[in-house]
This record gives structure tokens, sequence and C-alpha cells, in this order.
């Protein structure tokens, strides 16, 4: 088995406050998100929080999609990990920064199981740490 895999982590600000709060919603959403990347949904999970916000997990064969809502502040961060290079994680991770209605995203991609961990910025890597 390949270790390579892509994380695609965004900061998403000004959202749709409804939509933040709402878990039904919400985890349509990012199941919507994980199959129209073409990954494999196995589990999900989802919780509402007291007074406001919603966590959850998609467990995909490829890894898993997450997301952390903070409707009072109109943001939520999001990770989708996918393993190996068949499931392009940005097309989730855009999926569902466009349904929250997100105004300012903010995007790091990370490339993973390679040894050296490299930030992908446009066509540039940027080494992030080695020993």
């Amino acid at each position: 088995m390949e270790t390579y895999s892509r994380h695609c982590i965004m900061e998403l600000w000004d959202c749709n406050q409804e939509f933040l709060d709402n878990p039904e919603l919400v985890e349509r959403l990012m199941v919507e998100a994980a199959l129209e990347s073409g990954a494999e949904v196995r589990e999900v999970a989802f919780h509402k929080f007291a007074p406001q916000g919603v966590s959850g997990v998609v467990v995909i064969s490829e890894s898993h999609l997450a997301i952390h809502t903070f409707p009072e502040h109109r943001y939520a961060s999001i990770d989708v990990f996918t393993c190996g290079e068949r499931i392009d994680p940005q097309v989730a991770a855009k999926l569902i920064a466009k349904k929250l209605g997100s105004k300012r995203i903010y995007e790091m991609n990370v490339e993973r199981g390679m040894g050296e961990m490299a930030v992908m910025d446009g066509l540039n890597k940027k080494q992030i740490h080695s020993a």
C-alpha cells in the first residue's frame, strides 16, 4: 500500500450562519462532497452542540472529511484527507465552501506520506520541517 496522501485544510469565513448550525444540512453537505469527489463513504458521525455549532466526520475508504462550525462567528474549519492520487481533496473542500456560502476562504494543501511534509503553494512546494 502506498503512503502518499493529500490533505486540504480550509478556513471558511462569512458563511451562512443558519447552515452552520443545522446538523442535518451539514451532514448531508459533507456526504455529498465526499461522493462528488469520487470517494466511497464508510461511516458518518455528527454532533450538534448547545447552544450552537456542529462537528462531524465522514469516514471514507480513502481517509476522511471533517468539519467544525462556529455559527456565532460565521466560521467553519474543514479538512479533507485522501490517500492515494485517485481522489482530489480540493474537489470536496471547494464544494463544501461553496455550499456554505463562504465569502473568505483560506486554504492550505499538504502532501503527506512521503517523509518530508510539503505545503503546496500553487506549483511551488515549501518544506515545513525536516529532521
